[in-house]
């Protein structure tokens, strides 16, 4: 059963750090495309970054630029999301998701998706 499970997520101050972590089971990440989304209270769920399948990222948000990076480890079938100086409206629902091979910055063109996990930046 194809699974993603994210974690990592918590409380931080305003310029802390977070890493979040997007584990996949029943398939293997190596021909994906995995992107991180979030969505805060009474907003859309909006595209954060995103990593293709040859190890290309691409950034959906101008909000995070300098702060978040994405990485991928094949070998472990995760996927990371290292959010540093984090700010209030940092504060969402963080899900990773996946679909065939190539980034897009459109939450319905995404294939699988996991369950959420919670950020909040306050201090």
């Amino acid at each position: 059963q194809l699974q993603l499970v994210e974690s990592g997520g918590g409380s931080a101050q305003p310029g802390g750090s977070l890493r979040l972590s997007c584990a996949a089971s029943g398939f293997t990440l190596d021909y994906y495309a995995i992107g991180w989304f979030r969505q805060a209270p009474g907003k859309e769920r909006e595209g954060v970054l995103c990593i293709s399948s040859r190890g290309t990222s691409t950034n959906y948000a101008d909000s995070v630029k300098g702060r978040f990076t994405i990485s991928r480890d094949n070998a472990k079938n995760t996927v990371y999301l290292q959010m540093n100086s984090l700010k209030p409206e940092d504060t969402a629902v963080y899900y990773c998701a996946v679909r065939s091979r190539y980034c897009s910055r459109y939450a319905g063109s995404w294939d699988y998706w996991g369950q959420g996990t919670q950020v909040t930046v306050s201090s």
